[in-house]
């Protein structure tokens, strides 16, 4: 069997992990934590972050980042995008130019604004790199629930290796070429999410959920054509399809803080009670901040940047948005 290493032993780490073990290969979780690989290995579960899952007895962890990678065909970085670059760093002196790195995280780079692809390339020169994207909650993934998702890479060889990889009658993979639209797709659709909560907390009905997921879209395929994006990818997998289940599920960590937002609660609550990272909350900050420097008009985005940085309450947040100016509904969508 072929050795695949998966960087991170949270939900999506360890429902992939349970993917590519029902496909063949030899999975090995990396978790930070001994007790937690331990866990794995000894109890076959994962009691954290799938807590009704059983694991197969094949599926084995370790707390060893080099027994972890050596050997193994495919890295799947499955941590959180602000954890990306302190992982490559510690791999990079480990990895050969053969394996594949796969990532997993859907965010971008606080600090810099930089996206999980430019952040690898930066850190491990020419890797084999690919964006493993698309509409899908670790629950349902370790459940066997249809899941369609695509993988994205400079190179189709690569993300052809991905598909064979993941896919199975249960996980349909399709390619596509398009790496930055699939890393901002999937980034910035969190803010919509988040956003779709926040109404959610305000008891806000169907319709407005409707107007925001809808005008989100436009705004982050605007964001994302402008930096280099294919617009068809935004009504694909990694954009609407994305968008729509993490904007109405509560499996969604972006819509169940968003909903604490707009029943009163603070952004430091909402971090507490949520217990793992919101990708969301990260990524409204430093895309809002890209798109003032671009001149990008993102409305929703700055709408919650400010809600966020308490500038604004979520009630006054939604009447600003609903009382801009006159628009046609296809004015100045892009500006290229």
């Amino acid at each position: 069997m072929s050795k695949v290493c998966i960087l991170g032993a949270g939900s999506w780490g360890c429902a992939l992990a349970m993917v590519l073990d029902s496909n063949g290969y030899e999975p090995l979780l990396w978790a930070r934590r001994k007790d937690q690989a331990d866990e794995i290995n000894d109890r076959h579960t994962n009691s954290k972050y799938l807590p009704e899952v059983v694991l197969s007895e094949t599926i084995k962890a370790s707390s060893d980042i080099e027994i972890a990678i050596k050997d193994s065909e495919m890295i799947v970085l499955a941590v959180p995008s602000q954890q990306v670059r302190s992982l490559c760093m510690s791999i990079k002196n480990i990895v050969n130019p053969e394996q594949i790195i796969v990532n997993v995280a859907k965010g971008i780079e606080h600090t810099s604004g930089m996206r999980i692809s430019q952040i690898v390339e930066e850190i491990i020169p020419g890797a084999k790199y690919c964006m493993l994207s698309g509409p899908s909650h670790a629950e349902e993934v370790a459940k066997n629930i249809p899941t369609a998702l695509v993988a994205a890479s400079k190179d189709i060889n690569i993300s052809q290796k991905v598909q064979d990889y993941f896919m199975n009658k249960f996980i349909r993979i399709y390619t596509n070429s398009d790496l930055i639209g699939v890393e901002l797709a999937g980034a910035s659709k969190n803010i919509i999410a988040f956003g779709a909560g926040i109404l959610d907390g305000l008891d806000f009905g169907d319709n407005s959920k409707a107007a925001m997921m809808t005008r989100g879209l436009t705004e982050i395929s605007r964001f994302g054509v402008s930096l280099g994006a294919d617009l068809s990818t935004f009504s694909g997998l990694s954009g609407i399809g994305d968008l729509i289940v993490t904007c109405t599920s509560m499996h969604s960590r972006n819509r169940r803080a968003g909903i604490l937002i707009g029943q009163g609660y603070s952004l430091e609550e909402t971090q507490e009670k949520i217990q793992m990272v919101v990708e969301g909350i990260v990524a409204t900050e430093a895309i809002y901040k890209k798109a003032k420097e671009l001149d990008i008009e993102m409305p929703i985005t700055e709408c919650i940047y400010k809600v966020i940085k308490g500038e604004i309450d979520p009630k006054s947040g939604v009447t600003d948005l609903m009382t801009r100016s006159k628009k046609h509904e296809n004015e100045t969508i892009f500006k290229l």
